[in-house]
């Protein structure tokens, strides 16, 4: 047996789970918005394009614009809060990183729910950050936290952080010290070096924890539902709403559809990033 016809079978379990659990679903979800809804809901098998025209209609449209607005900015708190913790950690001596890693992960070891629920307990009114200013003397009203943008923010954050810190991690971590090493005694500063020659070769990772990110928070409708207490939609609480309350399958279909064109593109920029990254990684081993 060749050695590709050997690799072909032993992947052909996961391929067959991939296609059975992704690719058909999403085919059946790009086929169905071009169906349209029945008179009570349901759907009528007449061809039209109608679900995706309605997407771009501005009331529509602008909550994707408030979604992608609170998703990049959830991705680049995270990313810099990620890679900094991530640059610490793999500053650290070998033995040690482990044991920080496995406390950078510990979150994940608990429910979503239960984590998010958590931040409605740290931020409500009588919660423990406005007890804690309370019991040091603070006596004036605390603005809102709870039920706001900031609160969705955070608690995105909070919750897909681990993964920025896990991508930023792997290319520091496998960074040559000589590299820097080498630019330190050329007479480069701490900060140049880290900007020209640190911050680019792990470029990759920033890019791929920011993929992230985005990607899981553009779609997230829990987190805007519990944080947010549904005084303003993202554009999962939209798609969720259209399967499940309004009935309209074909246009929740439509959403769907454009939130994984979004996903695609940005997932092709980040292998584009990559791919230069690497490259350039080569460029300078050459030199």
């Amino acid at each position: 047996m060749s050695t590709d016809r050997r690799a072909l079978i032993l992947m052909s379990p996961a391929i067959l789970w991939l296609l059975a659990l992704m690719v058909v679903p999403c085919v059946l979800i790009l086929v169905l918005a071009f169906f349209q809804r029945g008179i009570y809901g349901g759907i009528e098998y007449t061809w039209t394009l109608e679900n995706l025209a309605l997407v771009f209609d501005p009331l529509y449209f602008k909550i994707f614009l408030k979604s992608a607005g609170i998703a990049g900015l959830s991705a680049g708190i995270a990313c810099v809060l990620g890679y900094a913790a991530a640059y610490a950690i793999a500053a650290m001596p070998r033995r040690n990183q482990p044991l920080l890693l496995f406390f950078a992960v510990l979150p994940f070891w608990s429910n979503y729910l239960v984590r998010t629920y958590a931040w409605i307990v740290l931020l409500n009114r009588e919660g423990l950050i406005v007890n804690l200013a309370r019991w040091i003397g603070y006596q004036g009203e605390l603005p809102s936290m709870l039920y706001t943008e900031q609160a969705v923010v955070i608690g995105l954050v909070y919750n897909y952080l681990p993964f920025v810190i896990l991508s930023c991690y792997a290319p520091l971590s496998r960074l040559n010290p000589e590299i820097t090493e080498v630019s330190r005694d050329l007479g480069a500063s701490a900060w140049t070096t880290f900007r020209r020659v640190t911050l680019p070769m792990t470029v990759p990772g920033i890019a791929t924890g920011f993929v992230f990110v985005f990607v899981l928070s553009i779609g997230n409708f829990v987190t805007p539902a519990l944080l947010g207490g549904g005084q303003f939609q993202m554009i999962g609480n939209l798609v969720y709403a259209q399967f499940l309350t309004a009935n309209d399958w074909p246009f929740g279909a439509a959403l769907s559809m454009v939130l994984i064109a979004v996903m695609l593109g940005l997932l092709m920029a980040q292998a584009t990033v990559a791919e230069r990254a690497a490259g350039m990684k080569k460029d300078q081993g050459n030199g």
